[in-house]
């Protein structure tokens, strides 16, 4: 089947275009295409990269947005225009590692009981970025095992095994299409934070799993020291998107993950022993810890 993969972009030449090599030079799959998602660049030397990379591959078609950045809006837009039965989301600055990540991708989402597969990312420093996302860490949701060296295996062997998962990044993500297109693609409200998360519980909600493949493994190049947010306008941004997914998932939040262990912390993705009353840094900084630790998150029907 045809392997959809869009990548959003803005003037990022040098990261896209180790994108786009890596992808034809390590990937063992070929049937794909890629739709690169022009989204308000600048620099000359992108729109000429553009017009170099279609000329020299016939399955890279470079699609152009309009509008400001919205990142749910941009990938349904894209969406409309991809010919695949599977859609690969991906940021445009990841490298291919494994050869066979895209066909490990597929062979899951090409089960009946799958909706979309997720894979392991590593920072430059090949310590771990992503692994799967549990819903609750920071009393929203977040990264499991982040910062771990490649080679741990994780706690209780998840840095190593395909398992199910409530979530998996967006920054590489394949989904089923026609899955997709039944929940409605990403919530264009969530223009940038939680918006993979969300469509994740929108496709379980539907009965179909999610699953993380470590063996599917791609460089992020993402600064480890990267703040959420840097200005007031963004931080409220983040605030009012963290809110509308905390009310859209207030049943799973107060349930706790069902698969993460409810003894775990919530602070941080380090699967350390939870403490009572605590209150995650990140929301306490937010939201200055006002919202009642009691009920937020995994409060009212999971053990402490």
């Amino acid at each position: 089947p045809l392997v959809s993969v869009i990548i959003p972009n803005k003037d990022a030449v040098d990261s896209l275009d180790v994108c786009v090599r890596s992808i034809f030079e390590k990937t063992d799959y070929k049937n794909f295409e890629i739709l690169i998602v022009e989204n308000n660049s600048e620099k000359p030397e992108t729109f000429a990269y553009y017009e170099r990379i279609q000329k020299q591959r016939e399955n890279v078609r470079v699609i152009r947005w309009k509008e400001g950045f919205n990142y749910s809006a941009i990938n349904n837009f894209a969406v409309r225009q991809a010919k695949g039965e599977y859609l690969l989301f991906l940021n445009n600055d990841v490298e291919v590692i494994t050869p066979y990540w895209m066909s490990r991708m597929l062979g899951q989402c090409q089960r009946k009981d799958v909706g979309a597969a997720g894979a392991k990312l590593f920072y430059p420093d090949n310590t771990v970025q992503h692994a799967g996302v549990v819903v609750g860490i920071g009393w929203f949701a977040g990264h499991v095992m982040n910062g771990r060296p490649k080679v741990d295996n994780g706690y209780l062997g998840r840095l190593i095994a395909i398992q199910d998962i409530s979530a998996v990044t967006g920054a590489c993500m394949m989904v089923k299409r026609s899955v997709f297109e039944k929940v409605g693609g990403f919530d264009e409200e969530l223009a940038v934070a939680l918006n993979d998360v969300d469509l994740c519980l929108k496709i379980r909600r539907e009965k179909q799993l999610i699953v993380m493949d470590p063996g599917a493994q791609l460089y992020h190049y993402e600064s480890k020291s990267r703040g959420q947010e840097n200005t007031e306008a963004k931080v409220e941004r983040f605030k009012t998107e963290i809110r509308r997914f905390r009310g859209k998932w207030k049943e799973i939040l107060e349930e706790g993950d069902p698969y993460y262990n409810p003894n775990l912390t919530l602070c941080n993705g380090e699967c350390t022993l939870r403490k009572n009353n605590e209150v995650p840094e990140i929301y306490r900084k937010l939201f200055g810890g006002k919202e009642d630790a009691a009920t937020a998150v995994g409060g009212k029907k999971r053990p402490v």
